[in-house]
């Protein structure tokens, strides 16, 4: 029997959501809708720079753990904090979700990870991450019993920034496929994609990961191509199944010759982009190991992607469930 639906493993990190102009971003040389990593130094300059700001728990692998924990599903999550106050608001927010977390935490140096997200008129997120304590998330933090009872392992991308986060994960791999279980993961962002993009490729094409979360400029970039059609025929290829998001135009499941599209939710009220993928895969997840069609999968995750993007934040504020209950998606 599985203890858990999924376990995630990510960079836990504080998200300061803020509002700004383009010329802000232009002025501080912020790459618009990317996550620019930064150290120390920056991180305080640019805090120092916002305006009124939103303090939450976030991470990309902890926003999907706290939807799919949201959704009734049952969530883990690996990531390293400080014994700071930012590691406590982190600690404190996702065991609220009801999501199992407990790696232990390293000291006070370096400090907890912060994101500061600042957010333009048109909802796109531009992310500026000190990563700080995350980079010490090693495979002594792999709780195996964990991961050999949860259905599925998901990580994030942005895991292969600090190095002995890929030993973990690999770890993780390990144990998940000698105990019958799946491994997935999110390519994160195209800037990612093109850091790695031959190490992501080969964990697919090595089946070590099964699932790829991606979206659309994701899938391009992975294959070096301005052709979607080309990018998902490669994936269809590389990997046993493969969920592509396209924004406002819904999104693709791709296994072997299928091709299941499903159009985007309704949005009356675009706030901010932030955590949009990472809900996604937090109701496709969801549904896949609570033995949903691929199709309801994919109506589950742009239902959770649709919710997050009207309001401030990556953690939905309502019900996922009652949501999608009465929307007649469970």
């Amino acid at each position: 029997m599985s203890r858990f639906d999924v376990l995630t493993v990510g960079n836990a990190i504080v998200d300061i959501i803020s509002r700004c102009d383009d010329r802000f971003l232009i002025e501080n040389e912020i790459t618009k809708g990317a996550m620019n990593l930064i150290d120390a130094d920056r991180a305080e300059r640019l805090y120092d720079m916002m305006g009124p700001a939103v303090e939450a728990s976030g991470g990309s692998a902890g926003n999907t753990a706290a939807g799919i924990a949201n959704f009734g599903g049952k969530a883990a999550y690996f990531g390293k904090v400080a014994e700071d106050q930012l590691g406590e608001i982190f600690t404190h927010d996702i065991r609220a979700q009801g999501v199992h977390f407990e790696t232990k935490p390293r000291g006070t140096q370096p400090p907890t990870a912060r994101s500061m997200i600042f957010v333009t008129e048109d909802g796109e997120r531009s992310m500026n991450t000190y990563l700080g304590a995350c980079v010490e998330l090693g495979p002594e933090d792999v709780e195996p019993e964990v991961v050999a009872q949860s259905k599925v392992t998901y990580f994030e991308g942005y895991l292969w920034d600090p190095p002995r986060a890929k030993q973990a994960i690999l770890e993780c791999a390990r144990i998940a496929h000698d105990n019958g279980r799946e491994m997935s993961m999110t390519l994160s962002d195209s800037f990612c994609v093109g850091r790695y993009r031959e190490e992501f490729l080969d964990l697919m094409r090595s089946g070590t990961v099964d699932i790829v979360f991606a979206n659309e400029q994701e899938a391009l970039s992975l294959y070096e191509t301005d052709d979607f059609a080309v990018a998902l025929d490669r994936i269809a290829a590389d990997c046993k199944l493969a969920a592509v998001t396209m924004g406002e135009n819904g999104a693709v499941v791709v296994k072997g010759d299928q091709r299941i599209r499903v159009p985007a939710t309704v949005v009356t009220n675009l706030l901010d982009t932030t955590g949009a993928g990472d809900l996604f895969a937090s109701g496709f997840l969801f549904g896949y190991t609570n033995d949903r069609s691929l199709e309801d999968c994919a109506h589950l995750g742009c239902y959770a992607a649709g919710v997050v993007i009207q309001q401030i934040g990556p953690r939905p504020m309502s019900s996922l469930d009652k949501g999608a209950r009465a929307a007649g998606l469970l």
